[in-house]
């Protein structure tokens, strides 16, 4: 049996910051099953390797004996969570955020354990609220305490318009710990006002408060921004082996050590022992082989993880082409072409989905990362002529054969 400060250290592994660490160390000694908070906003329809930072150290309480409480933001998801925002952020669609739930809930059971979860919807308390009962809710807090969290302030300073809803979001998703009695919730550092907030309006309702646990936001491939989906930068958890194994080995062996860190399940003497391997030598890449084989097994298990390491050697090491690479055609007569017939290359770049768009084209030819039958080129002004046909690259992972008609 775990002792509480065992449970305690397993806990504080990986985290920013615990508030307060008395009070987390008292609730995992009472020996008693807690009821661990977790909030998502159904935002975009799919989790990526960002999202299991917390997901993980949910699953970890769970591991110890306690509940994991996972809420759906349907009724806040409506609202737009301001958190980090310059501009006030659009709010979803009551479709969007029911499909995107639903995603969520067929997702989330690839690392918590179904027996030990409870999916909860804040629609559920918070659409039953009166008018009355949301300005009491709102008298709890003031303008002033508001203009405290940073990017509400930066907007402020900077004459940068505020909504009156937006003030509503931190006061309602404080109210979410209040209605579910939560004993510990967990959040990325941005959701650190947030979080607090939680625990002041539950000493106002007469309920012990809650422990706060803030994690690391993992950076995306990028290795400059937050992991996210409209940046093009993610590890989506629904993603083919064979991507998502090609993705992990892309990133810097810096910010592999950062992964292995906030994802690995591997003990902390386990990576203080690979560390002590690269820094005697041994190659980075064959502890990039280990973290993307391990990421891999767990979403899709220990064959599909060897299959995808093998097709990597084959694909990357040989500096083979993939055998499935798909074959885009490009028709120029019915696009903004250049004179004379053809495509610049930015276009086709986009076009054949080898990039986002033409800016991260013209981005990638400045970094030496397209490739053209196997030539690097750095001409951003390239034009694909009609009746050409070429494999091109983007990257270590991204291969199209594109013809231009």
């Amino acid at each position: 049996m775990t002792s509480a400060t065992e449970a305690f250290a397993l806990i504080k592994r990986g985290t920013q910051e615990i508030l307060l660490e008395d009070d987390l160390r008292q609730k995992l000694g009472t020996g008693k099953p807690l009821r661990i908070k977790a909030g998502f906003d159904p935002t975009a329809p799919d989790l990526h390797l960002g999202h299991t930072v917390l997901l993980n150290k949910l699953r970890q309480f769970q591991q110890l004996g306690h509940e994991v409480q996972f809420l759906i933001g349907d009724f806040t998801g409506m609202i737009g969570d301001p958190t980090g925002k310059n501009t006030t952020r659009p709010p979803l669609t009551r479709d969007e955020v029911i499909e995107n739930a639903r995603s969520y809930e067929s997702q989330i059971y690839k690392i918590l354990a179904p027996e030990k979860t409870q999916v909860m919807f804040n629609s559920h308390w918070l659409g039953e609220m009166k008018a009355s009962d949301l300005v009491q809710l709102a008298a709890r807090h003031t303008v002033a305490r508001m203009l405290e969290r940073d990017d509400f302030h930066k907007r402020y300073t900077g004459n940068q318009p505020i909504a009156i809803h937006e003030f509503l979001y931190p006061l309602l998703q404080g109210y979410d710990s209040v209605a579910m009695k939560s004993d510990v919730e967990l959040g990325g550092t941005d959701q650190k006002f947030n979080l607090l907030v939680g625990r002041e309006l539950q000493k106002h309702y007469g309920q012990s408060p809650q422990a706060v646990i803030t994690l690391p936001i993992l950076e995306g491939l990028d290795g400059v921004q937050k992991m996210s989906k409209s940046l093009g930068n993610y590890i989506g958890i629904t993603d083919a082996p064979e991507d998502m194994f090609g993705k992990l080995m892309s990133i810097s062996d810096i910010l592999m050590w950062r992964y292995l860190e906030l994802l690995s399940f591997e003990t902390a003497s386990t990576l203080a022992g690979w560390r002590h391997e690269v820094e005697q030598g041994a190659n980075p890449r064959d502890i990039k082989v280990r973290l993307a084989s391990e990421i891999v097994a767990r979403f899709h298990g220990s064959a599909a993880a060897d299959h995808a390491n093998q097709a990597f050697i084959t694909r990357f090491r040989k500096g083979e082409t993939p055998d499935d690479m798909p074959e885009i055609r490009l028709n120029s007569a019915q696009a903004a072409g250049a004179p004379g017939g053809g495509l610049p290359i930015a276009q086709v770049l986009r076009d054949a989905g080898l990039t986002l768009s033409t800016s991260d084209a013209l981005r990638m030819i400045q970094q030496g990362a397209v490739r053209i039958d196997g030539d690097r080129i750095d001409d951003r002004g390239l034009i694909i002529k009609s009746g050409s046909d070429h494999v091109m690259q983007v990257g270590k992972r991204r291969f199209a054969r594109v013809r231009v008609d």
